[in-house]
This record gives structure tokens, C-alpha cells and sequence, in this order.
């Protein structure tokens, strides 16, 4: 896979949108070459987390906190309800890996489309309230985050390490 590389120095836009490109390509790469089946074992009991139940968790990060708070709108969870808080991460299965990829894909190039016609990094996001700055490193960290889990749980599956 072509993968955004690490940024170098630029423009602060630049930046946090080459690290966007950067740690969302690193999710990717963790789940390249998986079957279905590999996408949904979970890390280590008790924990229920999956490669899956990560690219549904920054699914739903990418629509709340790019999609949403740039976009506006009625606010509304992809996966998870108040009924199940927890849909994106817990109870996956195989058959759900085409559809969530799919969303994935989807909500980065909505949120993408939103950011181009983002005028400035200071102006206010019309659903949250909070700046385009701040939204985007809200979704930086949460993909930087979680993809040391994403390491972790890959090397688990198969040994494979690193970036």
C-alpha cells in the first residue's frame, strides 16, 4: 500500500494534515493482508478490542469530530446508542468487516471534502463549537493513540511489528 509519509516541516496546516494522512494510513497498514477473521480477534482477555473495533471506533471519531463539528447537522453515533455504548468495539464478527471498511473509507473522505473548504484553522467548527484546530488534533491523538493498540494486537495475530 501507498502510505502518507511521516510529515516533514511546513505550514501548521500542512502539518496536522499530513498527520491525519500519516496515522490514518498506519491503521491501514496494521490491517493489510488480514482476513476477516484476523480483523475481529481481540487483543487479550478480557479485553475486547479487535483491528475491527479500532477502524470502527476512528469511524466513528472521523464522523463526531471532522464530519459533524465541520459539517453540522444533527449529531448522531455511527455504531454505537445509548442502549449499546460500546457497538463500535464489542460483539464483531467477520461478516462486518466489508461494511465498516466501507464506512471508514467513507467518513475520511467526507471529513477530507470538509476540511478543504475550511477556510481557517481559527474558525469555528458550526457543530461543536471548538476550532478547526482543535477538532483536527482531537482526531490526530485519538489515531495515534490507538494505533499502539493497533501494534500491539497485530503483532499478537501474526508477529508482524513497526510502521
Amino acid at each position: 500500500m501507498d502510505r502518507a509519509p511521516e510529515p516533514g516541516d511546513g505550514g501548521e496546516r500542512e502539518l496536522l494534515l499530513g498527520w491525519l494522512d500519516f496515522h490514518r494510513d498506519a491503521l491501514a497498514a496494521k490491517c493489510e493482508d488480514l482476513t476477516p477473521d484476523q480483523l475481529v480477534e481481540t487483543s487479550a482477555s478480557p479485553s475486547d478490542l479487535s483491528l475491527l473495533g479500532l477502524i470502527r471506533h476512528l469511524t466513528e471519531m472521523e464522523h463526531a469530530y471532522l464530519v459533524y463539528a465541520l459539517g453540522g447537522g444533527t449529531f448522531g453515533l455511527i455504531y454505537c446508542t445509548d442502549e449499546d455504548p460500546d457497538a463500535d468495539i464489542v460483539g464483531l464478527s467477520a461478516d462486518l468487516v466489508p461494511a465498516s471498511l466501507a464506512r471508514w473509507h467513507d467518513e475520511r473522505a467526507r471529513a477530507d471534502q470538509l476540511l478543504s473548504v475550511a477556510s481557517a484553522l481559527e474558525e469555528t467548527s458550526s457543530g461543536n463549537r471548538f476550532s478547526v484546530r482543535w477538532t483536527l488534533i482531537k482526531v490526530i491523538q485519538e489515531y495515534a493513540r490507538h494505533n499502539g493498540h493497533a501494534d500491539l494486537i497485530r503483532e499478537r495475530i501474526d508477529g508482524v511489528t513497526g510502521e
